[in-house]
Protein backbone atom coordinates (compact mmCIF):
# COMPACT_ATOMS: atom_id res chain seq x y z
CA UNK A 1 0.00 0.00 0.00
CA UNK A 2 1.33 3.43 -0.94
CA UNK A 3 0.46 6.43 1.18
CA UNK A 4 0.67 9.76 -0.60
CA UNK A 5 2.13 12.67 1.31
CA UNK A 6 -0.35 15.56 1.09
CA UNK A 7 0.82 18.74 -0.63
CA UNK A 8 2.26 21.25 1.81
CA UNK A 9 0.81 24.72 1.98
CA UNK A 10 1.57 28.01 3.62
CA UNK A 11 -1.09 28.91 6.20
CA UNK A 12 -0.11 32.58 5.97
CA UNK A 13 0.56 33.12 2.27
CA UNK A 14 -2.26 35.70 2.12
CA UNK A 15 -0.57 37.76 4.87
CA UNK A 16 2.67 38.58 3.00
CA UNK A 17 1.51 42.04 1.85
CA UNK A 18 0.23 42.93 5.32
CA UNK A 19 3.52 41.84 6.90
CA UNK A 20 5.43 43.97 4.38
CA UNK A 21 3.56 47.08 5.58
CA UNK A 22 4.59 46.76 9.23
CA UNK A 23 6.75 49.51 10.78
CA UNK A 24 10.47 49.22 10.11
CA UNK A 25 11.12 48.30 13.76
CA UNK A 26 9.37 44.95 13.28
CA UNK A 27 9.77 42.66 10.30
CA UNK A 28 7.60 39.54 10.10
CA UNK A 29 7.89 36.82 7.52
CA UNK A 30 6.59 33.32 7.39
CA UNK A 31 9.00 30.43 6.95
CA UNK A 32 6.46 27.99 5.53
CA UNK A 33 6.78 24.27 5.08
CA UNK A 34 9.92 23.75 7.16
CA UNK A 35 10.75 20.16 8.01
CA UNK A 36 9.72 19.53 11.62
CA UNK A 37 10.46 16.19 13.24
CA UNK A 38 9.61 15.21 16.80
CA UNK A 39 12.35 13.11 18.38
CA UNK A 40 11.65 11.10 21.53
CA UNK A 41 14.65 9.43 23.22
CA UNK A 42 15.98 8.90 26.71
CA UNK A 43 18.72 11.51 27.31
CA UNK A 44 22.13 9.89 27.51
CA UNK A 45 20.87 6.60 26.02
CA UNK A 46 22.66 4.77 23.24
CA UNK A 47 20.03 6.07 20.79
CA UNK A 48 20.48 9.68 21.97
CA UNK A 49 24.27 9.43 21.70
CA UNK A 50 24.00 7.96 18.17
CA UNK A 51 21.66 10.77 17.14
CA UNK A 52 24.03 13.37 18.60
CA UNK A 53 26.92 11.83 16.66
CA UNK A 54 24.86 11.81 13.47
CA UNK A 55 23.84 15.47 13.89
CA UNK A 56 27.21 16.62 15.24
CA UNK A 57 25.53 18.26 18.24
CA UNK A 58 24.58 17.59 21.83
CA UNK A 59 20.81 17.44 22.28
CA UNK A 60 20.00 20.64 24.20
CA UNK A 61 18.80 20.68 27.77
CA UNK A 62 15.78 22.46 29.23
CA UNK A 63 14.67 25.70 27.59
CA UNK A 64 17.48 25.66 25.02
CA UNK A 65 17.95 25.34 21.27
CA UNK A 66 21.09 24.31 19.39
CA UNK A 67 22.04 24.55 15.72
CA UNK A 68 23.93 21.96 13.69
CA UNK A 69 24.44 22.63 9.98
CA UNK A 70 20.92 23.40 8.73
CA UNK A 71 19.17 21.65 11.64
CA UNK A 72 17.82 23.49 14.68
CA UNK A 73 17.20 21.23 17.67
CA UNK A 74 14.64 22.62 20.13
CA UNK A 75 14.13 21.21 23.62
CA UNK A 76 10.44 20.45 24.09
CA UNK A 77 10.45 18.26 27.19
CA UNK A 78 12.58 15.89 29.29
CA UNK A 79 12.82 13.30 26.50
CA UNK A 80 11.48 15.27 23.52
CA UNK A 81 13.07 17.55 20.92
CA UNK A 82 11.80 19.23 17.78
CA UNK A 83 14.20 19.20 14.84
CA UNK A 84 13.60 22.03 12.36
CA UNK A 85 15.29 22.04 8.96
CA UNK A 86 14.70 23.24 5.39
CA UNK A 87 11.77 21.62 3.58
CA UNK A 88 13.91 19.76 1.06
CA UNK A 89 15.90 17.99 3.79
CA UNK A 90 12.98 16.00 5.29
CA UNK A 91 13.61 12.62 3.67
CA UNK A 92 17.37 12.82 4.15
CA UNK A 93 17.07 13.84 7.81
CA UNK A 94 14.47 11.16 8.56
CA UNK A 95 16.69 8.49 7.00
CA UNK A 96 19.75 9.73 8.87
CA UNK A 97 17.95 9.72 12.22
CA UNK A 98 16.34 6.33 11.71
CA UNK A 99 19.72 4.90 10.73
CA UNK A 100 21.32 6.40 13.86
CA UNK A 101 18.58 4.95 16.08
CA UNK A 102 18.82 1.48 14.54
CA UNK A 103 17.29 -1.07 16.90
CA UNK A 104 17.51 1.19 19.95
CA UNK A 105 14.39 2.59 21.61
CA UNK A 106 13.59 6.06 20.25
CA UNK A 107 11.05 7.54 17.86
CA UNK A 108 11.10 10.11 15.08
CA UNK A 109 7.79 11.47 13.81
CA UNK A 110 7.23 13.88 10.93
CA UNK A 111 5.04 16.71 12.30
CA UNK A 112 5.87 19.21 9.55
CA UNK A 113 2.24 19.91 8.71
CA UNK A 114 1.32 20.85 12.30
CA UNK A 115 3.00 24.24 12.52
CA UNK A 116 4.26 27.17 10.57
CA UNK A 117 7.11 29.43 11.63
CA UNK A 118 7.09 33.21 11.86
CA UNK A 119 10.47 34.94 11.84
CA UNK A 120 10.35 38.30 13.62
CA UNK A 121 13.24 40.75 13.60
CA UNK A 122 13.90 44.37 14.44
CA UNK A 123 14.48 46.63 17.42
CA UNK A 124 10.79 46.64 18.44
CA UNK A 125 10.29 42.86 18.63
CA UNK A 126 10.59 42.73 22.45
CA UNK A 127 8.10 45.56 22.91
CA UNK A 128 5.54 44.05 20.54
CA UNK A 129 5.78 40.57 22.08
CA UNK A 130 5.52 42.01 25.60
CA UNK A 131 1.99 43.15 24.71
CA UNK A 132 0.78 39.55 24.67
CA UNK A 133 3.41 37.31 26.23
CA UNK A 134 4.32 36.91 29.90
CA UNK A 135 7.89 35.75 29.13
CA UNK A 136 10.57 38.26 30.13
CA UNK A 137 12.63 38.73 26.95
CA UNK A 138 15.40 40.66 28.67
CA UNK A 139 18.67 39.15 27.41
CA UNK A 140 19.77 38.44 31.00
CA UNK A 141 16.72 36.18 31.39
CA UNK A 142 16.27 34.80 27.86
CA UNK A 143 19.59 34.93 26.02
CA UNK A 144 20.18 33.81 22.44
CA UNK A 145 19.41 30.11 22.20
CA UNK A 146 16.47 30.20 24.62
CA UNK A 147 13.57 27.99 23.58
CA UNK A 148 10.29 28.42 25.45
CA UNK A 149 6.83 26.96 25.07
CA UNK A 150 4.37 29.64 26.12
CA UNK A 151 1.30 31.62 25.12
CA UNK A 152 1.27 34.70 22.92
CA UNK A 153 -2.12 36.43 22.95
CA UNK A 154 -3.53 33.14 24.30
CA UNK A 155 -2.16 31.19 21.31
CA UNK A 156 0.23 28.34 22.17
CA UNK A 157 3.66 28.92 20.60
CA UNK A 158 7.25 27.85 20.82
CA UNK A 159 9.46 30.94 20.97
CA UNK A 160 13.13 30.65 19.97
CA UNK A 161 15.43 33.62 20.68
CA UNK A 162 17.84 33.90 17.75
CA UNK A 163 19.28 37.42 18.12
CA UNK A 164 20.71 39.54 20.94
CA UNK A 165 18.07 41.25 23.05
CA UNK A 166 15.34 39.22 21.30
CA UNK A 167 15.90 41.34 18.17
CA UNK A 168 15.32 38.16 16.18
CA UNK A 169 12.95 35.38 17.21
CA UNK A 170 11.10 32.47 15.70
CA UNK A 171 7.51 31.79 16.69
CA UNK A 172 6.40 28.25 15.89
CA UNK A 173 2.61 28.18 15.90
CA UNK A 174 0.09 25.52 15.01
CA UNK A 175 -1.43 26.10 11.57
CA UNK A 176 -4.90 26.41 13.11
CA UNK A 177 -3.75 29.42 15.20
CA UNK A 178 -1.60 31.05 12.49
CA UNK A 179 -4.16 33.51 11.09
CA UNK A 180 -5.27 34.51 14.58
CA UNK A 181 -1.66 35.19 15.58
CA UNK A 182 -0.98 37.13 12.36
CA UNK A 183 -4.03 39.32 13.09
CA UNK A 184 -2.81 39.91 16.64
CA UNK A 185 0.72 40.82 15.48
CA UNK A 186 -0.59 43.36 12.99
CA UNK A 187 -2.80 44.91 15.67
CA UNK A 188 0.02 44.94 18.27
CA UNK A 189 2.27 46.80 15.81
CA UNK A 190 -0.21 49.61 15.02
CA UNK A 191 1.06 51.98 17.71
CA UNK A 192 4.62 51.72 16.31
CA UNK A 193 3.73 52.93 12.82
CA UNK A 194 6.03 55.95 13.11
CA UNK A 195 8.97 53.97 14.52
Amino acid sequence: MTVETPARFSPLSQWRDSFAQLPTGVRVRELPCLTQLTLRAEPGSTAARSIEASLGITLPGPLRAEVSEDVEVLWMGPDEWLLVAPEDSRHDLLARLRSAIGDEFATVTDVSAQRTTLALSGHLVREVLARGCAIDLDPRVTPVGSCLTTLLAQAPITLVVRGEGASSVWLLVRASFASYLATWLLDACTEYRGS
